[in-house]
């Protein structure tokens, strides 16, 4: 949202975000982000890609920050969001068969495998990733991916890192515009 314009309310889902959310081909979860720029930058991908965003807590910061305003422009509005208090939320919602948990210790490429309409996509924070305990159970081990980079980079901006992620599995679906 411009820095002009009004502050849309970041803390509720509203009733048409809600329906947008049950509407999206895709969804991208971000786990405890910290960092309010990198969000809103996916907010803007998601909006651009038609895909909803699903936030977990806690949050490194105010979801009605300026930074997360600034880096989504005036996109907000169009966002499908919501914010829950747990990983446990997305798995029930979802179920692991449609999560996809991004990570840089994954062994399969995020090319490797086939996304469907409706599967979701789970990045960690930006300082340390998905924790260990969450990646080493089975249900997620053997749906993590990674995106291939060279050795001398620990990991990309998670906000490029979830770009890459949505588009391909956009791809995949088939999602036109």
């Amino acid at each position: 949202m411009s820095e002009s314009g009004p502050t849309p309310d970041l803390n509720e889902t509203t009733l048409s975000s809600r329906e947008r959310l049950a509407q999206a081909r895709l969804h991208v979860v971000l786990f405890e982000p910290e960092i309010a720029g990198n969000t809103g930058g996916i907010g803007r991908t998601c909006v651009a890609a038609g895909a909803a965003l699903w936030l977990v807590r806690p949050l490194g910061f105010h979801v009605n920050d300026r930074n997360i305003r600034r880096a989504g422009l005036d996109y907000w509005p169009h966002l499908a969001f919501t914010i829950v208090d747990s990983i446990d939320e997305v798995v029930n919602h979802f179920g692991y068969d449609r999560l996809w948990w991004f990570s840089t210790k994954a062994k399969a490429s995020y090319t490797d495998v086939t996304y469907a309409s409706g599967d979701a996509l789970v990045f960690g924070p930006e300082s340390r990733g998905l924790p260990a305990t969450l990646l080493n159970q089975s249900a997620v081990f053997d749906r993590a991916v990674r995106i291939p980079i060279q050795p001398e980079a620990r990991s990309l901006n998670l906000s490029n890192a979830a770009a890459i992620g949505v588009f391909e599995a956009m791809r995949q679906i088939n999602i036109g515009f």
